[in-house]
């Protein structure tokens, strides 16, 4: 089978597709390289021993999505491409709701109208807003979402489920959680073009001598050391997950719609990050305590029981794994800029 996988050469797309091709399928990446690098395919490849088909484009331009099922024989799509940053979804917030909702819509139309059954969506634990009960479940009740980032995931959740109802389609959202590490060959990793919005980034940069120091966002929530609490899932963990959602689909006829936390279900605190980083990989953090930053949830974590019962699917990987990743590929990549 041949999958579409729509921001391929990104973070969890690159990820996801090394995984796509151990199971045994075809891959085609489409990706207008906004935020990542055509390099990734370099490293699919040499990790997977295996070619993918690469088509650079934006999933907002109809007609060139449209031209990539024409050409291909799509069997079924992973949706990742979207802006994904919370901060910069509250300063930019039209942006974001163009991007993410019209890549969307595009997608499902050229599914619908080539017939391409089923669709695994990249959700985030962001649509659940700050929830009063924890860990969160997939019926937890969302809350309104502190950002437009989180607002996209939520609104396409809904189109989603709408269009699962009215459309010969089956879907599963994947609501993941905080994701972090990298693949363990440090082939292919988080690499963000420009400024790193995520924690785990800035610690690496900041460890390499690239950042001067860690900005922490507040230490004073009602967190049992005061800092913010996140469920952090290895990147491989999440990849392999996708690839369950897609091979559970296969099995479902059409009109199917179900949601799935991804996470590890337990949460760690960014200072718990911070030593976890320092003790793999010997380095001391320069670190210090900003303000807290506007759109940011205090605490969450996931309840995980749906998807280890009927996706077969638990994370492995732990916190030290992550960081261990992480440096490994931080490094490898410093070298290359040197």
């Amino acid at each position: 089978m041949k999958i579409l996988v729509t921001g391929g050469t990104g973070y969890i797309g690159s990820h996801t597709a090394v995984e796509l091709l151990r199971a045994g399928y075809e891959v085609v990446i489409l990706d207008n390289l906004s935020n990542s690098y055509k390099t990734s395919i370099e490293g699919i490849e040499e990790i997977s021993k295996k070619k993918v088909k690469f088509y650079e484009g934006d999933c907002c331009d109809r007609d060139f999505v449209k031209k990539i099922f024409t050409d291909e024989s799509i069997d079924g799509v992973i949706h990742f491409a979207a802006n994904k940053a919370v901060g910069e979804s509250v300063n930019k917030p039209r942006m974001y709701y163009k991007n993410n909702l019209l890549s969307l819509i595009n997608i499902l139309d050229s599914m619908v109208e080539f017939k391409v059954k089923n669709l695994v969506f990249s959700s985030s634990c962001s649509v659940y807003g700050q929830a009063e009960k924890l860990p969160v479940t997939e019926k937890t009740p969302l809350q309104k979402a502190e950002s437009p980032y989180g607002n996209t995931k939520k609104i396409g959740e809904d189109i989603l489920e709408d269009a699962a109802k009215a459309d010969p389609v089956s879907i599963i959202a994947l609501r993941y959680f905080n994701v972090v590490g990298a693949h363990p060959t440090a082939l292919i990793g988080d690499n963000p073009d420009g400024v790193a919005e995520s924690i785990v980034p800035i610690i690496t940069q900041t460890a390499a001598g690239l950042r001067d120091k860690v900005t922490v966002f507040g230490n004073k929530y009602d967190t049992p050391d005061g800092y913010q609490i996140r469920d952090y899932v290895h990147v491989v963990d999440l990849a392999i997950a996708h690839v369950k959602a897609m091979q559970l689909l296969e099995k479902q006829k059409e009109n199917f719609y179900d949601i799935f936390n991804i996470g590890t279900g337990e949460g760690a605190s960014v200072l718990e990050i911070i030593n976890a980083f320092e003790k793999v990989s010997g380095e001391k953090l320069n670190y210090e305590i900003g303000d807290p930053r506007p759109g940011d949830i205090v605490k969450i974590w996931a309840d995980t029981a749906k998807a280890e019962k009927e996706l077969d699917w638990k994370s492995e990987l732990n916190m030290e794994d992550s960081m261990r990743d992480a440096w490994k590929w931080q490094q490898t990549i410093t070298k290359k800029d040197k």
